[in-house]
């Protein structure tokens, strides 16, 4: 056998065990990996806006999955994977993730997170499929008419229950985008929602 047989296995050994010494020194002896946050215990989340639906859409989501991890007793990690991962997913699990979601509109409620609903109407409205003058019409409503008509906490909870969530994860195609894609589906319910309920607090018009 060769020196350069010899001398690269002896390098090797060298690097490796200066490598355990430095971290042995830094603590790495003492290294216990961090215990999965419980979540039951509220964690908090800044919205990027408290005026747009995509935003109380995030919130409410994340909201949400703690609310459903606390009910089944898992961390939000093993639920998201849960979720994300699993194809044959139970009734009971559906129940309790859109109880975990209405859970989540009582807290941003007494949270003071959720804006009037005169403040998402142009937002709703942007995407609507209406016609324009139905759209005017809306928008000339004072926006006292419109929050007297319509609860955010009302719409919300509406767009949750005809949610359908057994389609939505059925047809997840990246588990690593869980909570996004749960957050667009849940963001156009309101939308929806919203225009829905705008729409009827219109009297029809002549013409439309």
């Amino acid at each position: 056998m060769n020196q350069r047989a010899l001398v690269l296995p002896a390098v090797s050994v060298a690097l490796v065990a200066g490598l355990l010494g430095v971290q042995t020194a830094n603590g790495g002896g003492d290294f216990v990996p961090a215990r999965a946050a419980d979540p039951c215990v509220p964690r908090v989340v800044t919205a990027a806006s408290t005026t747009s639906i995509e935003a109380l859409g995030e919130v409410l989501v994340l909201y949400g999955i703690d609310g459903a991890a606390c009910r089944i007793g898992v961390s939000r990690e093993q639920l998201v994977l849960t979720l994300g991962v699993g194809t044959d997913h139970t009734e009971a699990l559906y129940a309790e993730l859109r109880a975990g979601l209405l859970d989540a509109v009582e807290r941003m409620k007494r949270e003071n997170l959720l804006p009037p609903a005169s403040a998402l109407a142009d937002e709703a409205l942007a995407d609507a499929d209406l016609n324009r003058f139905l759209k005017a019409a809306i928008r000339a409503l004072p926006d006292r008419v419109v929050d007297a008509a319509l609860k955010t906490d009302d719409v919300l909870r509406r767009a949750i229950t005809d949610l359908d969530l057994r389609r939505l994860l059925d047809d997840l195609d990246q588990p690593n985008r869980l909570q996004q894609q749960i957050s667009a589906a849940v963001t156009q319910a309101v939308k929806d929602s919203l225009t829905d309920r705008l729409r009827s607090i219109v009297p029809d018009l002549p013409g439309l």
